[in-house]
């Protein structure tokens, strides 16, 4: 294929990306950003445009012939709660904004792939499905894509998940994540009176403490992270509640699973006359891969190529870890460059956009064709 996006597609692609982005979308709330979308979908043409239970949003373009269908998804939800959200601005080559890359430009380019359609269609056989999913990031644990997943199952002929950010990764190893909430509940009291007592404040800095000093390889790259802190009534009072919320991460799933047990020994080590401790795990997202040598990988790598943009075969927590935990082709890929992602300084490149919307229509060309099968 030999389309080049003309300019008006791409700041076609780039507005609509903003309009988007204006629309604050925390995990768990991105109603308001889902109507949004599906209003939009209907004024396309496509054949058909519904929403599920937990919330995705689905638009159906019918292939020319019968065949596997393609799906194409990317995410609605941000990591920003509503009082960190700010419009985004575009000033020069960038725009900046929290979410405009992740994932605002990923569910804009669901569109821009309709509007290149128009332009120039593509004889792909099967359905293309665009689904903007619920549930990506924070404590969503995947839910969105779950459902996707449970819908369509393995009579799809791949899973292509769009992230803003990112251009030149090719997302064919899922990272194993598991999340708990660690909660310390004591008596509590005055602070004065009752001094002596135990506070789930300092017991679990403790455990914070005990689980900071866990060895962790750098082979296989292995992560924890406590990234929420909550508890006590008021600075003279002996703390009676007191919670975290924990991440670990890990490229070997053995070795993350180890993590885990290390975590909840720790745990049950912690618990002392009148302190209760606890561990409820809140999150998983399964590991899973497909290989290097794999057709939709190596498709995924020419595309790149032929653009001009370096392949970087990687890892990653995103919407592909459920397909690919269950044995599905599935990669993640990125549509241009950005910096500060999950910070509110959150900015995206605006020219590489082209590179990035050319390697995905050349992939959706590709894998429509009657030889591609896997």
């Amino acid at each position: 294929m030999s389309w080049n996006p003309p300019p008006h597609l791409l700041e076609r692609i780039l507005n609509f990306a903003i309009q988007i982005q204006r629309i604050a979308a925390p995990t768990f709330q991105e109603k308001e950003r889902a109507h949004f979308v599906l209003e939009r979908f209907r004024e396309e043409k496509v054949d058909s445009v519904f929403t599920d239970a937990v919330g995705n949003v689905y638009a159906r373009c019918l292939g020319q012939k019968k065949g596997q269908p393609l799906i194409l998804s990317a995410h609605l939800d941000t990591v920003f709660p509503q009082e960190l959200h700010k419009p985004a601005v575009w000033k020069e080559d960038r725009i900046s904004g929290p979410g405009i890359g992740d994932n605002a430009l990923g569910v804009a380019a669901l569109f821009g792939v309709l509007w290149a359609l128009e332009e120039y269609p593509l004889p792909f056989l099967g359905d293309l499905w665009l689904v903007a999913t619920v549930g990506e990031e924070g404590l969503g644990d995947l839910c969105g894509m779950r459902a996707v997943v449970d819908r369509f199952g393995g009579r799809v002929k791949a899973y292509l998940i769009l992230e803003g950010m990112a251009l030149g990764h090719v997302y064919h190893r899922a990272l194993g994540v598991r999340r708990y909430r660690l909660k310390v509940e004591t008596a509590g009291g005055h602070s004065w009176v009752n001094f002596g007592r135990p506070s789930a404040i300092h017991h679990l800095a403790k455990l914070i403490a005990a689980l900071d000093a866990i060895p962790l390889p750098s082979s296989p790259r292995t992560t924890l992270n406590v990234g929420v802190i909550d508890g006590g009534i008021s600075v003279n009072t002996i703390a009676p509640l007191a919670t975290a919320e924990l991440d670990l991460r890990s490229e070997d799933a053995a070795y993350l699973a180890q993590v885990e047990q290390q975590v909840l020994q720790l745990v049950r080590q912690s618990r002392r006359d009148a302190v209760q401790v606890s561990a409820e795990r809140i999150g998983e997202r399964p590991a899973g891969q497909i290989p290097e040598n794999h057709p939709l990988v190596q498709l995924a790598v020419e595309c790149l190529n032929q653009v001009g943009v370096k392949p970087i075969l990687n890892i990653g927590s995103t919407d592909a870890n459920i397909p690919l935990s269950r044995g599905y082709a599935a990669i993640g890929i990125g549509l241009t460059y950005g910096e500060h992602a999950h910070t509110v300084n959150e900015m995206i490149y605006t020219p590489p956009l082209r590179q990035g919307m050319m390697q995905l229509m050349n992939l959706i060309e590709k894998l429509g064709t009657p030889e591609v099968k896997f």
